[in-house]
């Protein structure tokens, strides 16, 4: 009787699995069809979004985000009149930041790599998510500032753990919510999705609030146009080499001592 119980609690348990793994993929199909469907999404070589940032303390700054496959992104705004420049060719990450006196081009560190790897996935993660390495899980039905939503937990190949929440009515994804790296320390942060519109045939949000748990206010990123399958050089997601020392000039050459009288 033991034993036949035990069995039933398995298969009971390996269905109920089966179903659950079923039913998250059917939302993500639901997902990618409302999207303009998958072959659409990644028929697309790339993207570049124009628009404005603006943070919590008021500042704007224009903004401007190409991506290119594979795995290419370049970000760059402008603060106090000086250009920014983020930008990850598929294998590194690099930027330039002269409101922070860096006006040469820097390596990122592994944290702002980890991020920048993200940002430059431009079907989402949720397409194609187990060839990515990555696990998803469908945990319910949750309420997002009025909004009945699914709630999908994606574990990804690199161990971070990302909340998704899909519209259940439009089936668009409206929030994220996981924890990431900024300067060594933890965070807890959410980005939120809306303003949806069509370009060439595919839904894209027009509107991202990013926020930090605990940190002060967030920024707003609202895009003004978006235009698919743009010519992108893969320079521009390159790292500019150092620019050469002038000629005559020798870097950290000590100058020969005078003579002996």
């Amino acid at each position: 009787m033991i034993r036949k119980t035990f069995a039933w609690l398995l298969v009971a348990g390996l269905t109920g699995a089966a179903m659950q793994a079923q039913t998250a993929d059917e939302i993500i199909n639901k997902h990618l069809q409302a999207r303009g469907g998958k072959d659409k999404i990644k028929a697309i070589q790339s993207v570049r979004m124009t628009g404005k940032l603006v943070m919590g303390q008021g500042m704007e700054a224009p903004i401007i985000m190409e991506l290119a496959r594979p795995n290419k992104m370049r970000m760059e705004f402008t603060l106090q009149g000086m250009t920014g420049i983020q930008a990850y060719d598929g294998k590194g990450g690099w930027s330039v930041m002269p409101f922070m006196g860096k006006t040469e081009p820097e390596k990122m560190s592994d944290d702002e790599i980890k991020q920048a790897e993200d940002q430059a996935d431009m079907d989402g993660m949720l397409v194609d998510y187990k060839d990515k390495g990555h696990q998803v899980e469908y945990v319910g039905k949750e309420d997002v500032e009025g909004t009945p939503a699914y709630k999908m937990k994606v574990t990804k190949k690199n161990g971070d753990v990302v909340n998704v929440y899909i519209d259940a009515d439009s089936y668009m994804e409206i929030k994220q919510a996981g924890k990431v790296k900024v300067r060594g320390q933890e965070i807890e942060g959410q980005s939120t999705f809306g303003d949806f519109k069509t370009v060439d045939g595919l839904v894209f949000p027009f509107s991202i609030e990013q926020k930090a748990q605990g940190g002060p206010g967030g920024m707003v990123i609202t895009i003004s146009k978006i235009e698919v399958n743009p010519t992108l050089d893969a320079s521009r997601f390159a790292m500019p080499a150092k620019p050469a020392a002038p000629a005559g000039e020798k870097k950290d050459e000590k100058a020969p001592a005078p003579p002996k009288p």
